[in-house]
């Protein structure tokens, strides 16, 4: 529980300084934004300072360059923050390893908030990059540092732009549900968890409103946008030559397991619990297109 001082430092201060990992990629861009929207000052963690106009352009307010393979630059990336926002490369083989890195750093500095980004059903053994969210989540749990863990199902904007494109084509069956989740609301959620207290040693589901396949997702982009957009099931061996060409062994083995995993069952949570509980309206898929389209 925090002290009287410490929410007053924490929720009314200018000056609450969060580290964002993985700051330049999707996720990181939208907590940024969220976070600079809020108040909080943004320390945007990334790889290469080639990122570095990315993230200002975001909304971060400081740039930190670190290897979260190495840890080369992590400590002094984590000094001073008040909170840590983990986000992990996405389908990395060296996760759990990360998260040791991270939660040490943030133990010896003193943070106050650790978020850890982990995935919808980190149990599910049948995707071995879902078990290694888990691994990391244990790591978290054990570190120390009060933490809330945050689990999203897939995201809208993952296939916004091919729907406004006009053709939703994936390597797994077009008939599997999903209750994706909009990243403006797992953003939003991200800064609510960081900004107000009662939200330590919690997990989060979060799932989308509905639960739709595909397929249904193809039709309901037609009726908002005003055009075909149609549904492909593409063969896997092309993904494996096209798309999953560039991408490492490891990693495509473990997304060619997420195609089969989908083709079972899908990914479906639930989540109007935590909704209602903070007051936030879960954007659908019909209402995110039409954002998209909007969008300049």
């Amino acid at each position: 529980m925090s002290t009287g001082s410490d929410e007053q430092v924490t929720r009314e201060s200018p000056a609450r300084r969060v580290l964002v990992m993985g700051a330049s990629g999707k996720t990181g861009r939208a907590l940024t934004g969220a976070l600079a929207a809020r108040g909080f000052r943004v320390r945007a963690a990334v790889r290469s300072p080639a990122s570095t106009e990315t993230v200002y352009a975001a909304g971060a307010s400081e740039v930190a360059v670190l290897d979260l393979v190495t840890g080369a630059g992590l400590d002094e990336a984590v000094s001073g923050a008040w909170g840590v926002y983990h986000l992990a490369p996405n389908v990395h083989p060296g996760e759990v390893d990360m998260a040791r890195l991270v939660v040490g750093a943030a133990a010896r500095h003193g943070v106050q908030r650790l978020v850890f980004h982990s995935v919808l059903h980190p149990d599910d053994a049948s995707m071995p990059h879902h078990l290694r969210k888990a691994q990391a989540e244990e790591v978290v749990r054990a570190g120390g540092v009060p933490w809330t863990v945050l689990r999203p199902a897939a995201y809208h904007q993952n296939l916004l732009p091919a729907a406004l494109a006009g053709e939703l084509a994936v390597p797994y069956s077009l008939d599997a549900p999903f209750s994706n989740v909009d990243l403006g609301d797992v953003a939003r959620v991200a800064v609510t968890v960081l900004a107000d207290p009662g939200h330590e040693g919690e997990v989060y589901d979060l799932a989308g409103p509905e639960v739709l396949s595909v397929r249904q997702m193809a039709a309901q982009a037609s009726a908002v946008l005003g055009l075909r957009v149609t549904a492909v099931q593409t063969d896997r061996r092309e993904w494996e030559d096209g798309p999953g060409a560039a991408l490492p062994e490891g990693a495509r083995r473990d997304l060619l397991t997420m195609f089969e995993s989908y083709d079972r069952g899908g990914l479906v949570g639930g989540s109007a619990w935590l909704w209602a509980r903070l007051a936030h309206l879960p954007t659908t898929w019909a209402e995110a297109v039409a954002a998209a389209r909007n969008m300049p």
